[in-house]
């Protein structure tokens, strides 16, 4: 399909990357992208060979799907810019984090929109993608969305908008909380006598092996970390560590925190917090 990005920053070239390599768009001149930077611009032309352009309307022209791939705090300076330029048979794609499905629709003036959120890891095409759409959005669009994400990584449908705020603080988030422990891990390796390189491979495959385990095997988490827990062992005594330093009080609130600021961030108040209630 041909696809117009409105915006080239990490994860509009992420997504440009991935609908390559997956076979969604069919050569790079299936794909247009507009983005105020030129030299945004001018890597994307060079590494990708697509179609680059200064001008949001242009980009939306050629696009069957349009990627709004903007920050969220610049929709509304560019929504009017595409107002009455859309056409029925498109389908626009919200990544917009915060921005809500009735608000995009609005600003557009367009109905066949779906909002979606992947996550970094987007960019090796292992992303996982939670994503919704308004209900015109036809079959055939929402098909075409779901082929879209899938070249990202993983995607998961969802017909009630609220848990995309929640996959933001989990998946979309939650790369950010990977790195940190990931990073902590290497200077643990490093604090106790191992090069930083050796730290740093043996820490990045534990992690990787780890969650490939995970998802092969479908199995409990709490079963495979009692598989390589041995009484009295090594395993046991760092978990007991990790427990008394309150490391699942801490992540739990390190996912509250950030699903907080996206319910902030798309206006969304819980009942009785209303002015006046």
């Amino acid at each position: 399909m041909r696809v117009g990005f409105i915006g080239g920053g990490y994860m509009g070239e992420a997504i440009v990357n991935a609908a390559l390599k997956a076979g969604f768009a069919a050569a790079p001149g299936d794909i247009a992208v507009s983005d105020v930077a030129a030299a945004r611009r001018q890597h994307l032309a060079s590494t990708y060979n697509v179609s680059v352009t200064v001008s949001n309307v242009e980009a939306a022209r050629r696009g069957e799907i349009i990627v709004l791939a903007v920050k969220p705090q610049e929709f509304d300076s560019i929504a009017p810019e595409l107002r009455g330029e859309l056409d029925t048979s498109q389908v626009v794609l919200s990544i917009m984090a915060g921005v809500p499905l009735e608000q995009v629709v609005s600003g557009l003036g367009h109905r066949a929109v779906a909002r979606a959120m992947p996550n970094t890891a987007a960019f090796v095409r292992e992303a996982m993608t939670v994503w919704t759409a308004a209900k015109e959005l036809s079959d055939q669009g929402r098909a075409a969305v779901a082929d879209l994400l899938r070249a990202l990584g993983r995607e998961v449908y969802v017909a009630d908008e609220k848990y995309l705020d929640m996959a933001t603080a989990l998946s979309g988030s939650g790369p950010g909380f990977v790195f940190l422990f990931l990073e902590a891990l290497i200077d643990a390796g490093v604090h106790i006598g191992l090069r930083r390189d050796i730290a740093s491979e043996l820490a990045i495959q534990t992690m990787f092996g780890s969650a490939m385990l995970a998802r092969e095997t479908g199995k409990h988490p709490a079963e495979l970390r009692n598989m390589v827990t041995s009484p009295g062992g090594t395993t046991a005594e760092g978990l007991k560590a990790l427990e008394e330093a309150g490391l699942r009080g801490t992540v739990l609130g390190a996912i509250e925190a950030a699903y907080e600021r996206a319910k902030d961030l798309a206006g969304v108040k819980e009942p009785g917090t209303e002015p006046g209630t």
